[in-house]
């Protein structure tokens, strides 16, 4: 069962409120640091060496990849901000998995540039890579596999075979005989099919998949590779009734795989990446709230000053976070839809839900917003961007990300009056 009682108490959150402006995202740096570490430890058995590629995208700030990388993490990225985010604080080299798709050629170089694993994610990206880099390829590539109907996908990232991305099997052949004809001696490979999946046999059998593909690449082409990447995709216990992976138990039975498998045929060490992001840092992410409004029509309302803008993930899927009224945790529930103020009627963080009954100008949060949360705001109704706040413990805390201005929100306008 998830624990969402919070780390922090009433008055720490009421000191910070104090000097910043609700709404406002606030993360847990020694929760998120021991989380990474605890993922390298259930991989700590691999020969050829564990790394996680954070993905950047979840949360795209440099004092979180930072914080990260001294924990051993590097970067997963797919654009050229992403990529200088990562070059910002120092991850670079093969630290760094680039994979994306219809890439324009400047982000293949700045890519290149970094020394970044690329990570082709079509078989007519190899001549357009090699145009891009003035008609040579990387010592080292990497393809991206989709295996379609051979494995499920699930209710987040959908049917394998429905998504845009990747190589077919068959494609994956050709391909590497492609690189293999062409000179090139390094080789990885990469798959992502499954989001938020909290069954851990979804990750122990694509481990399998890729493994045994790795052998019968080997056995029918003669390459050897030295990278393999299992994705991302490892969930959290959005829900207070569901459980967290167990990483410790996952890496022992992948570890089994691989022995019976890569170890079996001889094909080791190689080095076992994955490219988690919300697993990383979203159980430790906060969006800290004022409750401005209470309504009472044909149903109950809490209305907030954050909303949809500052979390989309509720109103666009449905999606459920947990909700604290702190200081009335033990308190007097009551049922109400949680509503910010955009003009839009799923602008809601809740909707029939129970929650401690707050007043107004108490303070609400809302939690797992650590991983695509800010990283998914937007501006409509000239919403602005919110803070962002890492908190290192009891009064300790650094705002990270300013909130954005209306200076800022018309910056982009050559208009008499704005900006």
């Amino acid at each position: 069962m998830a624990d969402k009682s919070l780390p922090f108490t009433l008055a720490q959150l009421e000191a910070i409120a104090s000097q910043v402006p609700t709404p406002f995202h606030l993360y847990d740096e020694a929760a998120m640091v021991a989380n990474a570490r605890a993922f390298y430890q259930a991989f700590s058995w691999v020969p050829g060496g564990f790394i996680n590629h954070y993905a950047v995208k979840a949360l795209p700030n440099p004092y979180i990849l930072e914080a990260l990388k001294k924990a051993g993490l590097g970067g997963d990225c797919s654009s050229l901000a992403e990529l200088q985010l990562c070059e910002a604080v120092g991850i670079k080299g093969q630290d760094i998995m680039f994979t994306s798709n219809d890439t324009p050629a400047y982000e293949f170089q700045k890519a290149y540039e970094l020394g970044a694993i690329i990570n082709l994610d079509d078989i007519s990206h190899i001549a357009f890579l090699e145009k891009s880099l003035g008609g040579k390829l990387p010592d080292m590539l990497c393809f991206r596999y989709n295996p379609g109907p051979l494995k499920e996908g699930n209710a987040i990232i959908g049917k394998p075979e429905e998504a845009k991305y990747g190589f077919t099997r068959a494609q994956l052949f050709e391909g590497y005989r492609l690189l293999r004809d062409r000179g090139v001696k390094r080789f990885g490979l990469h798959t992502m099919v499954a989001s938020n999946e909290l069954n851990p046999d979804y990750f122990v059998g694509t481990a399998e998949m890729l493994f045994e593909l790795v052998v019968e690449l080997n056995r029918e082409l003669g390459i050897r590779f030295e990278y393999l990447n299992l994705g991302g995709g490892i969930g959290i216990p959005y829900r207070p009734n569901q459980t967290a992976v167990d990483l410790a138990a996952l890496g022992g039975r992948i570890k089994a795989v691989y022995d019976r498998t890569i170890g079996a045929a001889g094909l080791g060490p190689i080095r076992i990446a994955m490219e988690c992001g919300r697993m990383i840092t979203g159980p430790y992410g906060y969006l800290v709230s004022h409750v401005l409004h209470k309504k009472a029509i044909y149903k109950n309302y809490v209305g907030l000053d954050a909303c949809m803008a500052n979390l989309m993930r509720p109103g666009m899927y449905g999606s459920y976070h947990h909700i604290t009224v702190p200081g009335k945790e033990n308190g007097p529930k009551k049922v109400y839809d949680v509503t910010g103020s955009l003009c839009e009627n799923n602008d809601k963080f809740a909707v029939d839900r129970e929650i401690s009954d707050p007043a107004i100008g108490d303070l609400l949060v809302i939690h797992d917003t650590g991983a695509h949360g800010h990283a998914m705001g937007f501006n409509y109704n000239g919403k602005l961007r919110s803070a962002e706040v890492l908190w290192q413990g009891g009064s300790k805390f650094k705002v990270i990300r300013r909130a954005e201005t209306l200076a800022d929100h018309f910056a982009t306008l050559d208009y008499p009056g704005l900006g």
